[in-house]
């Protein structure tokens, strides 16, 4: 990746977490509790920008998110443009970036192992004891 692209990704996803926060007013977005651009590759010519969207919602409200974000990207994308100074600004594609539920699942079962641990009497992250070795009769 070239130092230019990834200084033009970096300045695009601050630009968007802007833009979304003060200019966009479509319901969908404001119903979320928390929008957050997490990511933006940009493509080889940087004419295309897959923006990585993270909701803090149910799955409703981030696909509705999506929708008004992909809706409203025409709006942002000339703003963005001149504010970056891009002679070309580019196309905005709008994604869900489910890492953040990905995360909150297993933390979900880290806090469940432990209190399974918990109430057999172990010891979090520690391992079951081995199970005894079936004896096997005297060989001689």
């Amino acid at each position: 990746m070239t130092q230019r692209k990834s200084r033009v990704e970096h300045a695009l996803r601050e630009a968007l977490q802007s833009a979304i926060t003060n200019d966009v007013k479509d319901p969908r977005v404001r119903s979320a509790t928390l929008v957050t651009v997490s990511k933006v590759e940009l493509n080889v010519d940087l004419s295309v920008a897959n923006v990585f969207v993270s909701v803090v919602g149910d799955d409703a409200t981030a696909d509705g998110v999506v929708a008004a974000l992909a809706k409203a990207a025409g709006f942002l994308r000339g703003p963005i443009g001149r504010e970056l100074a891009l002679q070309r600004a580019p196309e905005l594609r709008f994604m869900h970036d489910s890492t953040v539920d990905v995360s909150e699942k297993l933390a979900a079962i880290v806090r469940e192992d432990e209190e399974r641990a918990k109430a057999v009497g172990r010891k979090a992250g520690e391992a079951l004891p081995p199970e005894p070795a079936a004896e096997q009769g005297d060989e001689k």
